[in-house]
């Protein structure tokens, strides 16, 4: 009788450790289904981005989160830039340059060699030592040759300039450009862009990077325009090519002109984020609060880029972690769409 009580007791026992395993199993269930669902929910009572009256996007961020990103702020940097003129055009291939001036240089020598045949045949019949018809052969040839010179000079000037024509040391000039020690330059305005003086030089920019400018000096205007793009056309000469321009690279130039001085701000590139092809900043509007702005960038300078609109000296932008709240924008829209 004792022995059946002891193992009544025991299935007992072993009849409630089951029960309770499968309560504690229950809760545990319980409480990460609680969890899942608590994550799947809209996250909008405690929403990170909100839009404003003016329909820009405002990230939210508390202090903590700010230093985890390494959140910098501060205002733009006040600046002025001479007036400019923006232009688009290419690196010249100093090959085709090259069989203009070997084309001119071989009519200079050979009007040169007449004229020195013409001065000793001269001679020579004064000392009758030559006969007239020698110094007619030799004055037709002296002036069938200059006349090709001034030709093979005309035609040089006429698609390159007189800076090119009259430049000392042609042949080193073109050894320059050839190994790209130097670079030479031509930028064409949109047609209806009429300058009426002289730039005074150019920022040049390849196309594609925008963080390395490179002066460049103005050399003339391309006497014959372009029948598409009808607008005018000028050389520069980059005399020391340290962006390492290549021959027929596209490239970007801003033109200095006369003109009033703009004032405005310098953004920091790290400041300038890209989102849907637009150019956008953040700036802060509160303690926790960073409102998205577009900004519009035409002046690409060496600190980042010049802009005279949307912002001002006084704002506080974001300059260090712009793309983090970009990203937490983005990534908050995407758990709104689920």
């Amino acid at each position: 009788m004792k022995s059946k009580r002891v193992i009544f007791f025991a299935a007992f026992i072993a009849a409630v450790a089951v029960v309770a395993a499968l309560i504690y199993g229950y809760l545990q269930m319980s409480k990460e289904r609680a969890a899942d669902t608590e994550a799947d929910k809209p996250i909008a009572a405690k929403s990170k981005v909100s839009l404003n009256d003016a329909g820009e996007a405002v990230v939210t961020v508390d202090e903590a989160a700010q230093k985890l990103i390494a959140l910098k702020v501060g205002p733009p940097a006040a600046a002025q830039l001479a007036p400019e003129i923006k232009a688009y055009g290419h690196v010249v291939d100093p090959a085709i340059l090259s069989a203009a001036i070997a084309d001119f240089q071989t009519a200079h020598a050979a009007a040169d060699a007449s004229q020195k045949e013409l001065e000793r045949i001269t001679t020579l019949t004064g000392q009758n030592n030559a006969s007239a018809r020698t110094l007619e052969a030799a004055q037709s040839a002296a002036a069938r040759d200059s006349a090709q010179a001034d030709l093979a000079k005309t035609r040089l000037a006429g698609t390159w300039g007189k800076a090119i024509v009259e430049r000392d040391n042609l042949r080193g000039f073109v050894e320059s450009l050839a190994s790209g020690e130097s670079a030479l330059v031509r930028l064409d305005l949109p047609a209806g862009d009429i300058l009426k003086t002289e730039p005074s030089g150019a920022r040049v920019i390849a196309l594609g990077d925008e963080t390395n400018s490179i002066e460049a000096a103005y050399l003339n205007a391309v006497p014959s325009i372009d029948p598409q793009a009808q607008g005018q056309r000028f050389l520069f000469l980059v005399e020391h090519n340290s962006a390492k321009l290549i021959p027929g690279g596209a490239v970007v130039g801003y033109l200095k002109i006369s003109g009033v001085t703009q004032s405005g701000v310098v953004l920091p590139r790290d400041a300038v984020v890209r989102f849907n092809g637009r150019a956008w900043i953040y700036l802060q509007t509160g303690a926790q609060t960073f409102t998205r702005r577009e900004v519009p960038l035409e002046w690409p300078v060496a600190e980042g880029w010049f802009v005279t609109r949307a912002v001002k000296a006084d704002d506080r932008v974001v300059i260090t972690g712009a793309q983090m709240l970009l990203s937490e924008e983005q990534k908050y829209q995407i758990q709104m769409g689920d």
